[in-house]
């Protein structure tokens, strides 16, 4: 029988999200249920089936090429275990194993960050390329390549930790303990924390008038001219556009695309982005490489984990 559909899942510490999708990447059937993390391994893992039935009802299950999953890190891909993650309840625990006894189709397994590469790549805004990298800039700074139409993993499947590259060496420490990264300075995070300290000090802004600061106000009371939101905004924009000036020349990729919580910030998030990358890249990179906007927003972890099982079966 054809092979028509994929079944992609997002496992994430809040939400799961399922979806039956054909070959081309079209959603035929999908569902978004709580993770309730806090239930333990066998109960999430029982969500996951119950989520992979309900997408699957009324499908011939030899119309369905391979089953792929996308989880928080870190993973032993090559054995299908989620090895630890902080929002989740497993350890060591092979989740692919029971998928691919149930329903006897091929499973796999990936990162997040890798899958969302996958997605933007196959589906998003990197349809087309064959040398693209992503970056996704939220709470940290992480991201995945493609290289010569294949995900690059790197010799221990940890490739990409781009936000823990150092951009200023002695700048802030970062929570992976060294000092002056990437994610420290340009991340959601690294926003929020510098709007707290100028709430915190004399500084005169409008910052000051919130309960609670986060990067999203930075962004509102930037637009609305606040000096401090203002240069919190240019100094940390400007380390997230160092950080892919870098990723630009070390992969010379077809594109770049950006993704995650900062991006959503406005037209001075790519702007910022891309003329550091004009500043700091050779020439001829920055001339080839675009910059984009991700496509996929919520939809990315699904449809990558979907690229991922039919990249797999091909």
């Amino acid at each position: 029988m054809e092979k028509k559909y994929v079944v992609g899942v997002d496992l994430g510490g809040t939400k799961i999200y399922t979806a039956l999708v054909d070959l081309e990447g079209n959603v035929k059937n999908e569902i978004v249920i709580k993770t309730e993390a806090d239930q333990g391994e066998v109960a999430v893992l029982n969500k996951i089936l119950n989520t992979i039935d309900t997408v699957l009802n009324n499908v011939d299950i030899n119309e369905v090429a391979a089953i792929g999953i996308g989880s928080p890190g870190p993973l032993d891909v090559e054995n299908g275990l989620i090895v630890y993650t902080p929002n989740l309840p497993f350890k060591n625990f092979n989740i692919v194993k029971p998928i691919k006894e149930k329903y006897n189709v091929p499973t796999y397994l990936d990162n997040d960050a890798n899958v969302a590469t996958l997605g933007e790549f196959m589906f998003g805004a990197g349809k087309g390329t064959e040398n693209m990298v992503f970056v996704t800039a939220s709470t940290g700074i992480g991201g995945g390549a493609i290289i010569n139409g294949k995900l690059f993993r790197g010799s221990t499947g940890n490739a990409l930790e781009i936000g823990h590259m150092t951009v200023m060496k002695g700048g802030p420490r970062c929570g992976c303990g060294n000092d002056g990264c990437g994610e420290s300075l340009g991340s959601g995070t690294a926003i929020m924390r510098r709007a707290n300290e100028a709430v915190n000090s004399n500084a005169v802004t409008s910052l000051k008038d919130y309960s609670e600061v986060t990067a999203k106000e930075v962004f509102a009371e930037a637009e609305k001219g606040d000096r401090v939101a203002n240069e919190i905004l240019t100094n940390a924009l400007s380390y997230l556009g160092i950080t892919v000036a870098n990723i630009a020349n070390t992969f010379d990729p077809d594109m770049i695309v950006i993704g995650g919580g900062v991006v959503n910030g406005g037209d001075i998030v790519l702007e910022t982005i891309k003329q550091e990358v004009e500043n700091r890249c050779l020439r001829s990179i920055s001339s080839h490489c675009r910059i984009e906007k991700a496509m996929l927003d919520g939809k990315a972890g699904m449809l990558g984990a979907a690229a991922l099982a039919i990249l797999e079966t091909k």
